[in-house]
């Protein structure tokens, strides 16, 4: 796992709002409830992304969350980038300081190309785009929930 889990609602929250296309604000419940998310959890991590300028929120009974900016100005990266920062962009994929090519761990060579991919990935993907992919392909947002 290379992005915490913490990025990884992060990124469902931004893609669910992407593909709701509302107009407005989602409520935090209907957020939390349609992707399996704690509200608690869930409150944290919207925290980060809007003090990064990727959600704007409203409180109230008509408040919830929305996107900051249209979804097609919204990189994957800048989610990545508000939660977990730049590590998995520029760290060592077994956590060594000072991994390089001169001073390699065994998995260098494989991770360097591998992690230029991964930022090239994140840097290029939409949140509209990857909403777009979501819901065209029947694409699922939230894990199973476990049968009472």
């Amino acid at each position: 796992m290379l992005l915490s889990q913490r990025c990884e609602y992060a990124i469902r929250t931004a893609l669910y709002l992407a593909a709701a296309d509302r107009g407005g604000y989602v409520a935090v419940r209907e957020i939390s409830e349609a992707l399996n998310i704690p509200r608690p959890f869930l409150a944290k991590t919207v925290q980060d992304l809007t003090g990064a300028g990727v959600f704007t929120s409203m409180r109230g009974p008509a408040g919830g969350l929305a996107l900051a900016r249209p979804a097609g100005q919204i990189t994957l990266k800048e989610v990545v980038l508000a939660v977990d920062g730049a590590d998995i962009f520029t760290e060592c994929v077994l956590g060594l300081p000072g991994c390089g090519d001169r001073k390699p761990c065994p998995l260098h060579e494989q991770w360097a190309p591998a992690r230029a991919r991964v930022h090239d990935m994140f840097a290029g993907a939409t949140l509209a785009d990857t909403a777009a992919r979501t819901l065209a392909g029947d694409f699922r947002l939230a894990l199973a929930r476990e049968a009472a």
